[in-house]
């Protein structure tokens, strides 16, 4: 009788698996967004200004991806940039956030992508606060907010927690 081995699955340091969802996976997440989440997740684009829902979101949680749920930001970090999308200084975790090169537009900025499905959340700049003096500009469809004590969505059934 043989054994069958599985891979363990990649964990960040805060303990999330952040193994990408399969093929099958993704099309589920996918079939679950708006025409407008898809505009601004999948196809890297941006929400208006001042018009996002999480814009004003003050409430103790975490700011999750839309598309795959894992932990990208806590109130505890968000400020008020005035740029009219909800900023933070810092992720969750670290390998939570991907960074990526886009000189779309005839600009060299850094595009933050969700490091377990790939979505495209926003951009980060190095003109924040203290302590980090970066500014993860966020759109909040790419977001979605769960207050603290509740439930993480788990659409990939990774049983990964509460906020």
């Amino acid at each position: 009788m043989t054994t069958t081995t599985y891979p363990e699955p990649l964990r960040s340091a805060s303990g999330f698996d952040l193994t990408p969802p399969s093929e099958s996976q993704r099309v589920a997440l996918e079939a679950d967004l708006s025409p407008e989440e898809k505009r601004v997740l999948l196809a890297h684009g941006t929400e208006a200004p001042f018009c996002g829902t999480l814009l004003d979101e003050k409430r103790a949680g975490v700011f999750c991806c839309r598309e795959c749920g894992l932990p990208l930001f806590r109130t505890a970090t968000k400020f008020e940039s005035g740029t009219g999308w909800p900023s933070f200084t810092q992720p969750v975790d670290e390998a939570h956030v991907r960074a990526v090169e886009d000189r779309a537009y005839g600009m060299v900025r850094v595009e933050t992508r969700c490091a377990r499905c790939d979505s495209h959340q926003g951009h980060v700049f190095p003109d924040g606060p203290a302590p980090t003096r970066l500014r993860y500009c966020i759109n909040s469809i790419a977001l979605t907010f769960v207050p603290e004590g509740e439930r993480l969505p788990d659409p990939l059934l990774r049983g990964d927690g509460t906020a």
